[in-house]
This record gives structure tokens, C-alpha cells and sequence, in this order.
């Protein structure tokens, strides 16, 4: 399946509180166990004011879909041509 980042705007993502942010993954594992397979969360990245999260997929839709049943914004989605590192300047 492809490997898709995922924005979303959340104006003060920064401080939510360890329950705020137990509740949003709780609310999206729901989700995505409701989609048969078709998705996977990865790991999410909080910054003051949004989310950066990366999921595999069958495809962007699916994506979305998953932002439109669960309530979350997803203000881009891209999927991830390959990954570096510094081993790849070796």
C-alpha cells in the first residue's frame, strides 16, 4: 500500500492535554477499524498548530475518507515518493 503525510490544521495542537490527544487517537483507531484494511495510521506529528500524519493507504481517498468520518481536518494529503536519510548521502 502507498505511504501517504497528511496535514491538518488545528490551531493549538501544541497544548492539548495527554487526554485530548488519547481521545482524537482513540476516535481515529475506531475509525480506521471500521474501514476493513484499507488503512493504517503510522505516527502522527504534533506541532503548535497542526498534525502532520502518515498513514498507508489504498489511496487518497481513502484517506480523506477516514479524516471525513472521524471528524479531523485534512487540509492536504500527499503521498510519499521514497524515504532518505543520512544514510542515503553514504
Amino acid at each position: 500500500m502507498p505511504k501517504f503525510v497528511i496535514e491538518r490544521d488545528l490551531p493549538g495542537a501544541g497544548a492539548l492535554s495527554r487526554d485530548e490527544l488519547q481521545a482524537i487517537s482513540q476516535k481515529s483507531n475506531e475509525v480506521l477499524d471500521g474501514m476493513a484494511g484499507r488503512a493504517q495510521w503510522l505516527e502522527s506529528y504534533v506541532t503548535d498548530d497542526k498534525l502532520y500524519c502518515v498513514y498507508i493507504a489504498d489511496d487518497a481517498a481513502t484517506v480523506k475518507e477516514h479524516a471525513t468520518v472521524g471528524g479531523f481536518p485534512c487540509n492536504d494529503v500527499r503521498a510519499v515518493r521514497t524515504v532518505i536519510d543520512p544514510t542515503t548521502a553514504e
